[in-house]
């Protein structure tokens, strides 16, 4: 299915995709627990002598540039729950120095509307994540946890729609209507839309918060017991958005009244098969599952259906723009980097031969063999 991405593809990753933090902030439409938000990291200039480790024309990356991009990443990727292995480290360091100097020659060539643009697209982003999350308090904790601020994370943002805005220009991409229509003909399953449910639930969990391990089968009763009183409320007419906000426990989607969009296949299987069974406006029985205990409200159901070329338009022309950047995009930055005669002072930090990935696992600069979506 051809779904919504709010995050624009970003060329150069703008040293931190908007792409992969979109992906981290949106928790998966299945509740579950939210890492505690990380202290920020200190910077790395208050611990260490500053240096040059890359320069050239137009080009002068400071060990301190890198460092702190690494700890970001690092930061984004651990609030994912996931780790670089020992042996990727090395290589992450390389591949964001040589983000951060192709941003920089990038950069340089931008007209003044670009960066205007850029920073409107940047803005929306910001309003698209807000709106996503919920609000803009629950976006800056999850922020937080990844070692960034909203101002940090607008400035990336800018730099990878700049980027994206330079680039469309330099390598002269044109996507024209027939080459939307050949996509949209050539793929039609990238369209089609399941039969999906709105829905809102109230979750009161059954393991503990802080250490995510079950709780003990006195402190279940008493979390089932609420249960069993906010489901009377719920049925009694009681405003069920408020009751979310107040009582659940799914930071994902209470403070949006506890509602998701969601097709068959996307939530655990009780929630689902209870969702679905539901007619609209109807509140379930108490539904227990691995997170704990679910009151559903189902809001409204939508039948599968195909989406329409004019629907979808817009969103294959971004997805083909994506596909023509990333394909032309390495050789026109490698001779811009070759024409600057950019210079890396450390040894270790230097790319790793023409054969090796160019792209680490933890840390993609791009995925345009994604389809974007479009609900």
């Amino acid at each position: 299915m051809f779904k919504h991405n709010m995050s624009k593809f970003l060329v150069l990753a703008a040293t931190t995709s908007a792409c992969a933090v979109l992906s981290a902030l949106a928790q998966s439409a299945a509740p579950t627990n939210t890492p505690a938000p990380a202290r920020p990291a200190p910077k790395t200039t208050d611990l260490f002598p500053d240096s040059v480790i890359a320069k050239g024309k137009g080009v002068k990356v400071m060990r301190s540039d890198l460092d702190d991009e690494v700890i970001r990443v690092k930061s984004q990727i651990a609030a994912r729950g996931q780790a670089i292995a020992p042996e990727q480290a090395a290589l992450l360091e390389k591949q964001i120095l040589q983000q951060l100097i192709q941003l920089q020659l990038v950069k340089a060539q931008a007209t003044e509307a670009e960066q205007a643009q850029a920073k409107k697209e940047a803005a929306k982003l910001w309003e698209d994540a807000r709106t996503q999350v919920g609000s803009e308090e629950t976006l800056n904790l999850r922020l937080k946890a990844q070692g960034l601020t909203q101002d940090q994370l607008l400035a990336k943002w800018t730099d990878g729609e700049l980027a994206k805005e330079v680039l469309i220009r330099e390598l002269k991409v044109d996507i024209k209507p027939d080459d939307i229509k050949k996509f949209y003909d050539e793929n039609p399953s990238q369209f089609e839309e399941p039969e999906t449910v709105r829905a809102s639930h109230i979750l009161l969990s059954t393991r503990d918060q802080e250490t995510n391990k079950e709780l003990s089968e006195e402190k279940k009763a008493a979390k089932h017991k609420l249960a069993e009183e906010l489901l009377k409320r719920a049925r009694a007419g009681e405003d069920f958005a408020k009751l979310a906000k107040e009582y659940s426990e799914d930071p994902g989607s209470k403070d949006k009244g506890g509602e998701y969009k969601f097709p068959r296949g996307q939530m655990v299987k009780e929630f689902e098969t209870a969702a679905f069974a539901l007619k609209t406006n109807e509140v379930s029985d108490i539904v227990t599952t691995q997170f704990g205990y679910h009151i559903i409200k189902l809001s409204e159901k939508y039948p599968a259906r195909k989406h329409e070329l004019a629907e979808v338009s817009p969103k294959i022309s971004e997805y083909l723009v994506q596909s023509a950047i990333q394909k032309q995009a390495p050789a026109f930055l490698e001779k811009m980097q070759k024409d600057a005669g950019v210079q890396i002072l450390d040894e270790s930090l230097k790319p790793p031969p023409a054969d090796a990935s160019t792209s680490s696992p933890a840390r993609p600069a791009a995925e345009p063999t994604k389809k974007p979506e479009t609900k």
